[in-house]
């Protein structure tokens, strides 16, 4: 016995990906309602590579009652207006927007990090997806941090236009034709040109001068992880299409060796150890894409501080920075609370 699972914004690149992964993953579906804006309603898309075509329905007029979840990725302004609907007809919602994942009343899950807070989501019906940034960092820090304590991160990330959604890869896209041609390649989407070029900013500036992304790698952090972790952010836009790299510099409250994390890792769940100190010994957004796994590479001995690690990770950013992880997150709510699936 299955599930009644719905997947809201699924004309987007996230939406498409998690039914994708829904059906990669052979998630147990008794029946699938795919929702859209007006826009979108009574066109098809695929789920999956199974060649069953599925009708978009309009969100506005969709009924909630007897669907057992929803994966959401349609932005935090249309999750405002129907996640408290869906869930409190019963429905349980898993959010990839960034609208809850700080609501102390909703559970903020990486299922390789914090299966248990999981137990929480009945206080609202609502789980939340972590941004795609802060995803793939967790995974790779939380075995390290269960081998040796990490007190201190220092993340610089190198991020995909794909984080921006269609409009970002159609950017990188048509400047990159542009300029190739001697055409204009005025920025539309980000505030600069992006092709051939890197962006030392993502989302909104605060007050203090970090970014809003770079502030959400934080505070997620902490809330998934560790609130004692210290934590210090600097997020850039790169002309890659799909998946986010990140390079960590970590401390550490006991001793831990090149050797010993590389050990932890290797056998770390989500984790694909690739570090081979050989020229292309390690792993690059190319090799992530269509991937489930975190990469990590190069991990190295920090001189400059005691307990210190350096290392690379690598992750494509659609899929365990958004839709993987939101199924995941799906197969966990049926393992410990819906047990409907045979």
């Amino acid at each position: 016995m299955g599930y009644r699972v719905v997947v809201a914004g699924a004309t987007g690149n996230v939406g498409r990906e998690m039914l994708n992964i829904l059906a990669e993953r052979e998630f147990p579906i008794d029946e699938i309602a795919v929702l859209a804006s007006s826009r979108s309603a009574g066109d098809q898309v695929e789920f999956g590579e199974t060649g069953r075509m599925l009708t978009i329905k309009n969100i506005e007029h969709f009924d909630w009652a007897g669907w057992d979840m929803a994966l959401f990725a349609i932005g935090s302004e249309a999750t405002a207006i129907y996640a408290p609907i869906a869930a409190k007809a019963g429905c349980t919602v898993i959010d990839n927007s960034s609208l809850y994942r700080m609501d102390p009343d909703v559970p903020l899950i990486v299922p390789e990090v914090n299966a248990d807070a999981i137990d929480g989501y009945t206080k609202k019906n609502i789980i939340a997806n972590p941004n795609c940034s802060t995803a793939q960092m967790v995974v790779a820090l939380k075995p390290l941090h269960d081998a040796a304590t990490v007190t201190r991160v220092v993340v610089s990330t190198y991020q995909s236009v794909s984080g921006a959604g269609k409009a970002g890869m159609d950017e990188l896209f048509e400047q990159s034709r542009n300029i190739f041609v001697g055409d204009s390649a005025e920025p539309k989407k980000f505030t600069k040109q992006i092709a051939f070029n890197v962006i030392p900013h993502i989302d909104s500036f605060l007050d203090d001068g970090f970014t809003k992304e770079e502030w959400k790698m934080v505070v997620e952090t902490k809330k998934i992880l560790d609130p004692h972790i210290k934590i210090v952010a600097t997020c850039v836009r790169v002309p890659v299409f799909v998946g986010h790299s990140e390079a960590l510099t970590i401390e550490f409250e006991k001793e831990i060796s090149a050797e010993q994390a590389q050990a932890v890792l290797r056998e770390a769940p989500g984790v694909m150890l690739v570090d081979k100190r050989e020229n292309g010994g390690y792993a690059t957004p190319v090799e992530c894409v269509g991937d489930f796994a975190t990469y990590v590479s190069r991990v190295r001995e920090d001189p400059t501080t005691d307990n210190g690690l350096v290392l690379w990770c690598v992750s494509d950013n659609l899929r365990k920075g958004a839709a993987l992880n939101a199924v995941q997150i799906a197969e966990l709510l049926g393992r410990r609370h819906l047990k409907k699936a045979a």
